[in-house]
Order: structure tokens, then C-alpha cells, then sequence
């Protein structure tokens, strides 16, 4: 019998979903506010479409949550 270990859902992530979790992460810690996807797009070069896609990605795994469904994103507990 094997045992399959749990991985956490940061483990499964790409560069460009790190990069734009943790840049909701340390924007969110400076200023307490939702964070959108413009505003990541100016220090990441991707699109606003293409980071909100990642976004929509980091919620399914847990690890952001929308306060409502224009807002920005916030981190979560996880």
C-alpha cells in the first residue's frame, strides 16, 4: 500500500502564478486592500486579461478570495 502525500496548492504553481500571488500578498500586507489586475500588470509583464486568468486559477486552489465580483483579489488563511 502507498501512501500519497498531500501537496499544498503553492507546490503546483508556475513562476507567473507565484510571481502574481505573491504580488497580491505583499501588496495586500502594505495597504489592507483588494488587489486587481491592473494594477499587477504594471510590474508584471503579462496582460490584465492573461493575470486575471492566473487569478481565477489561485482562487480554485484556495488561495484567493474576491470580497465581491468586481473587487480585487485578497489573499486567504491558506
Amino acid at each position: 500500500m502507498t501512501m500519497e502525500t498531500k501537496r499544498h496548492p503553492f507546490e503546483e504553481l508556475d513562476a507567473r502564478a507565484r510571481a502574481v500571488f505573491s504580488h497580491i500578498v505583499d501588496s495586500f500586507m502594505a495597504n489592507g486592500n483588494p488587489v486587481g489586475s491592473r494594477t499587477i500588470s504594471r510590474s508584471i509583464t503579462a496582460s490584465p486579461a492573461t493575470i486575471r486568468n492566473v487569478m481565477s486559477d489561485l482562487e480554485y486552489l484556495g488561495l484567493l478570495q474576491a470580497p465581491h465580483t468586481s473587487a480585487g483579489r485578497l489573499p486567504t488563511d491558506l
